[in-house]
């Protein structure tokens, strides 16, 4: 490892706007959105891909991930998550859940946090539908996924489906 330190927001460029966990494939998470106000208006999607780097360190400070040294060896197809996962809690204040759903990523886990690690990301965007041109921002969770005994183990680069760079 080169000594520095790059999270995943660096690692894949943009605006600071990713969210990373690591997380079991068998993990549903709802997350509070809160826009502050009105939404009445807005449109939701939700999609999400998995890619695999070769390797992932740790910072030894503090535990976080290290991207520093990771290559994306491929990935998997993007799908649509199904719009039953937006729950708009209340449009006027504009406060809404979102849940990313368990088994996004269903393939083989090697049962080392280093070595050929899945990486499920998952894109919230939401469309402005009152203004014109209509505005759309976006949120990402890169989900790191992690090995427990339901899931086979095995490198997600033999898996089928399973797109290499």
């Amino acid at each position: 490892m080169s000594g520095r330190l790059l999270d995943f927001k660096a690692y894949l460029g943009g605006a600071d706007n990713v969210q990373t966990v690591e997380n079991f494939p068998s993990t549903a998470q709802t997350y509070r959105y809160d826009f502050g106000g009105n939404i009445a208006s807005y449109t939701f999607e939700i999609s999400t891909q998995t890619i695999v780097v070769d390797t992932l360190a740790y910072d030894r400070a503090t535990g976080d991930p290290n991207f520093t040294d990771s290559v994306v060896v491929g990935y998997f197809a993007n799908a649509e998550v199904g719009a039953s996962n937006v729950n708009v809690v209340n449009p006027t204040l504009g406060t809404v859940d979102i849940t990313i759903p368990e088994n996004l990523y269903t393939g083989n886990i090697v049962p080392d946090a280093r070595a050929n690690v899945p990486i499920n990301v998952v894109s919230v965007k939401w469309t402005d539908g009152s203004v014109t041109p209509n505005t759309t921002q976006s949120h990402r969770w890169a989900r790191i996924m992690r090995w427990e005994p339901d899931v086979t183990p095995g490198n997600p680069r033999d898996e089928a489906g399973f797109i290499s760079l």
